[in-house]
């Protein structure tokens, strides 16, 4: 079924705004069973049934995954009071309600509308997630303004970044014909990771689990599990506690 530039793009405007109101029903007007089929439907006409049918299963993680960055944000943020008010007003929600959706959606094999999807939410957050980023549980985006994560990325679960953080590839290989080869070329985020403001972790490298990248550090090598990097200073491993 081909479908206009305009007619997709009010579509995807109904998709994501039913898709908010099955994660979130308890701020909604609309019944969970009900935002569903319209999922189904705008998807069907964008997609075919068998993705819809496909990725109305999925919605139930969808919406657990959701839930658990609501949370993180909650732990993460003394000035968050309310679920609610993070629903709403906090940017990093919409960033992560577009990128799960579209990280679903590409796993399905649908083209293009992933990459609108998770576009449109950069355009109007200032947060950039390829949606071929694989992203854990309990993710926490603190801000988030500025905020790069490139296709190979792999963050693990409980991890929180800061405004300003690139997630992004050190340089990139050419095949024969001098093509760009999409190889693995971003980072590897293990569990309980923390990066503060405006660090650029670049490359295919590894941060060990439940370590603390500070703010402004360039960082092109692998670090230990639990270790804490400062600008200008060496890698040191640290014993837990407070971070910086």
């Amino acid at each position: 079924m081909n479908i206009s530039f305009r007619e997709t793009g009010e579509y995807l405007k109904v998709f994501m705004s039913k898709i908010k109101d099955y994660v979130f029903p308890m701020y909604s007007d609309v019944e969970p069973h009900k935002a569903l089929w319209h999922i189904a439907d705008s998807l069907e006409a964008l997609a075919g049934r068998e993705v819809a049918e496909t990725f109305a299963k999925e919605m139930p993680e969808i919406k657990r995954l959701l839930e658990g960055d609501v949370q993180a944000i909650m732990r993460n943020d003394p000035a968050a009071k309310t679920d609610k008010e993070v629903v709403f007003c906090y940017p990093a929600v919409t960033a992560m309600l577009h990128y799960r959706t579209a990280h679903v959606l590409l796993k399905l094999g649908v083209p293009v509308i992933p990459r609108m999807l998770t576009e449109h939410a950069h355009s109007v957050t200032g947060i950039d997630i390829h949606p071929a980023a694989v992203i854990g549980e309990g993710f926490a985006i603190d801000h988030g303004t500025g905020i790069v994560i490139g296709e190979t990325t792999i963050i693990g679960n409980n991890v929180t970044l800061y405004q300003g953080v690139t997630l992004g590839a050190k340089n990139i290989r050419r095949d024969p014909d001098g093509n760009p080869a999409n190889l693995p070329r971003h980072p590897i985020l293990e569990d309980g990771v923390t990066v503060y403001s405006n660090a650029s972790i670049l490359g295919r490298i590894t941060i060990g689990e439940n370590s603390v990248i500070g703010g402004n550090v360039w960082l092109t090598h692998s670090v230990k599990k639990n270790s804490r990097i400062l600008q200008g200073k060496t890698q040191e491993t640290f014993s837990g506690g407070e971070g910086i």
